[in-house]
Parts: C-alpha cells; structure tokens; sequence
C-alpha cells in the first residue's frame, strides 16, 4: 500500500502531537516528582474523548480515526511501546533482599501480599455480577482471574522511579520492595498469561502451534496452561546463559558493533517463540529482558560489560524518549472518562483494592518484626500499581476478556495507587533529611528510569 502526502503528513502530525502532549505531561509530573507514567497518560487523556472529543468531536474523530492509516500506525507504535517496556520491566527482575531479616519481611510479605489480595478478588468476584465486567470473548473464569490480579499486582517501574527520585533505592525497604515485586510479578504474569490463553480457546483467535490442536475448548486451555507454565520455568532457569551465548559467539560481529541490535534482536526472537506456541508477545518481552540483563550481568569480560552498559542506556534512551510514552498516552486516548467511567463502581473497587493490598503487606510486615513505620512505608509501596495495572488493562480488553468501563477501572486504579504511593514516600523520606539538612538526591548511574 502506497501512502499519500496527506496520509504521511496526516501521520506525522498526530505521531507529534501526541509525543508532545505525553512528554509535556510527563515532564510537569516528574518535576514536581510524582511518577511521569501518569503525565504522559494523562497527556493522551486530553487529546482523546474525555476532554477534545468532548469540546470538538469531529476534530477528535480526524485526529484518532477508527480505522484506516493513521490508526494502523499509532497502533503499531502503541504495541511496540508495550513490548519495550515489558522487556525493560523484565531487565529490572534482578533487585534481591540482603540479610536473612530482610529475606524474612520478603517472604512474608510476597507470600500475604499474593495470597490475601488474590483469594479475596476471587471472593468478591463469586458475590457480585461478573456480567457489566465482563468482554467479548471473557468467561466467569477469566474474568474473576483478572479481577484478581488487579487487586495483587505492585509495580516495579513506578516504584523504582519514585526510589530513585527520593535516594532510597539503596536502602532496606527498597531492596524488600522491590523483591516482593519480582515475584508477586512473575506469578501474575504467569496467571495473566493463562487467562489470555484461555481467551483466546474461547474466541477462536488461537494462533501458532494452538491451531494444531483439536480445537476442544478443555484441550485448548490444558495446551496454554502447560506451555504457559513451561515458558516462564525454561526462560527463567536458561534463558540468560543462552543469551550469554549468543553474545559470546566468536562471530557475533553484530554484538562487537552494535550492541543495541543485539538485544532487540533477543526481544525480537523470544517474542516471536512466543506467536508460535501462542502465548501473548507482551510475555516474551518481559522474560527476554529478564534473560538479557541476567547474562549481561553474568559476563567477565570487561569489554562486553561495557557494551552492555552503553546499550542498555541506548534502549533506555529511545525507549522512553519515544515508543513508551507513545503507549502510555495512547492507553490515556483510549479512556473515556465520559461516558466508560461507572463511578460508583470505581469507588468501592478502589477502595477494596488498596485496604485489601496494604492490610495484607501491613500484617505481613509486622509478622516478619519490622517497626510500625517501616511497615506502613511498605503496605503504601506495594500498593502502586502503575505500568502492570496497565499493561493487565490494555491486554485484557485488546483479547475481550474485560470491557471498555472495567478497562478504565483498571487504568484509573493504577493511576491513583502509583500517585498516592508516590505523595506518601516522597513526604515521608524529605522531611527527615530535610531535618537532617540532607537533600534526598538520585542514585547516580542508575538504570531505574522505567517511568
């Protein structure tokens, strides 16, 4: 297909627009140091139905056509958005507790912070009428799952960002924090991953390897059960010496010259193993990143460390500079706060979320012997939700499990969890060094600049 000067200008003038209005959002959040993920979606909030549309739908509806070219393109960047900051998401599962006390609060905290909020998301979902929630291709089952996770998962890049903007990323609760994540994350995911899977049984949207079986709905969802399972273990435990290897080979010129190239091409390549047993790409990202850094990391040669070092910081910079503020203003074109915003609901999801969330870190935290202080800093961290809440939103609707107003439920949910997390750390951690006459500074060098 053959595009025209108008289509191309009609392209590049909205690819501007939006990357302005994000990095414009984003840099006024960042300033005053709250989560710039939020900025930039709620930079694409302004330019989508809730405030544009509604002053001027027809010039909104020429901005964001429905189909056609424009709308092919910012989708595609919208997706490549997702898949860079899944594998940078990936590339930050590494952070680990010190200390047998500090493994302890882990512990308790990640097997409560799962448990608690999970089982009770189930629970709440078996009282009340899935139906509302509920997408084109969503079941009682997938939907109860997602509910579930919404209520669990804790960001990793938002709550790296807001540490490193305090100068706390060194510290114990840093370290506990971010542990938990890791594998409150993981788990998720891996639950995250069978619900699409099942979804995609329901729909007959199979593709890959799938398409092979019988096409029986019980053995469709044992297939993605099994191949979810199977991904996430032989990743986890090979897929950073694979990486190394690839690397280390004698004729890898591409890694002696171009480093960046190297590991997107690992994105790329885990990714498409994914198209083809079937399981949705976002979860090749996050393990290629995992696998990526973990070799990188496990490298003794101080030439390639270096390479490492310098691509890393290149995928960072391209990525947040770009494609990842793309997707998240594009996330906040998408809500409608008009006419997809059932208040009422949003009001008593959020608040089960977060006393279900912090009471269940609070009570592990304590059970695990830390000071009241410490425990309530980690019940507000573990609350934010961030870029995950996102991600779970976006690609539960994109696959029909939930519709457009539990979409906006989510996306919300993360947005004020992420702010509220950030407020709280940033009011608690200034104003004892401000007492102290020590400015909370940045840790220098840091590769936490996942929005």
């Amino acid at each position: 297909m053959t595009l025209s000067s108008a289509d191309v200008a009609h392209v590049l003038a909205v690819l501007a627009l939006v990357l302005i209005c994000a990095h414009f959002g984003g840099g006024l959040f960042a300033a005053v140091r709250n989560p710039p993920v939020i900025g930039e979606i709620l930079g694409g909030l302004v330019l989508g139905p809730t405030v544009i549309g509604l002053a001027s739908p027809k010039f909104e509806q020429w901005l964001f056509p429905p189909a056609g070219t424009v709308s092919a393109v910012l989708n595609a960047f919208y997706q490549l958005g997702q898949l860079l900051l899944m594998f940078m998401v990936g590339a930050e599962l590494k952070r680990t507790a010190r200390g047998q006390a500090e493994r302890r609060t882990a512990g308790l905290v990640a097997l409560l912070g799962i448990c608690v909020p999970f089982a009770t998301g189930i629970g709440v979902m078996a009282l009340v009428d899935y139906r509302p929630l509920v997408g084109a291709h969503g079941s009682r089952l997938t939907i109860t799952l997602v509910f579930a996770i919404a209520v669990a998962i804790t960001s990793i890049p938002v709550i790296s960002r807001i540490m490193l903007d305090i100068g706390i990323l060194d510290t114990a609760l840093a370290r506990v924090v971010l542990t938990v994540a890791v594998i409150e994350d993981i788990t998720l995911y891996l639950v995250l991953a069978v619900v699409l899977g099942i979804a995609a049984a329901h729909s007959g949207g199979a593709y890959g390897i799938s398409t092979m079986l019988s096409g029986s709905i019980p053995a469709l969802t044992v297939y993605y059960v099994g191949v979810s399972v199977l991904f996430f273990a032989v990743t986890g435990v090979f897929g950073a010496a694979f990486f190394r290897w690839y690397a280390d080979l004698r004729y890898n010129f591409i890694e002696k010259r171009y480093p960046v190239a190297t590991r997107l091409l690992f994105l790329l390549a885990t990714v498409l193993c994914c198209v083809g047993l079937g399981i949705n790409p976002i979860f090749g990202a996050l393990m290629a990143g995992l696998a990526a850094s973990q070799g990188d990391a496990a490298s003794d040669d101080v030439m390639a460390t270096s390479r490492a070092l310098t691509a890393w910081e290149s995928i960072n910079q391209f990525s947040l500079s770009f494609f990842i503020p793309i997707f998240f203003a594009v996330v906040g074109i998408k809500l409608n706060l008009v006419k997809q915003f059932d208040i009422a609901f949003f009001a008593w999801f959020l608040v089960m979320a977060c006393v279900v969330k912090s009471l269940s870190v609070w009570i592990a935290a304590r059970l695990a012997g830390e000071d009241v202080q410490q425990s309530n800093q980690l019940a507000i961290a573990m609350n934010a939700r961030g870029g995950p809440g996102i991600v779970l939103a976006t690609v539960s609707l994109a696959a029909g499990v939930i519709d457009v107003q539990f979409y906006t439920a989510i996306v919300v949910l993360s947005i004020v969890t992420s702010e509220v997390a950030g407020l709280w750390l940033g009011h608690a951690y200034r104003r004892p060094q401000a007492a102290a006459g020590q400015p909370a500074t940045s840790v220098p060098g840091s590769a936490d600049a996942v929005p």
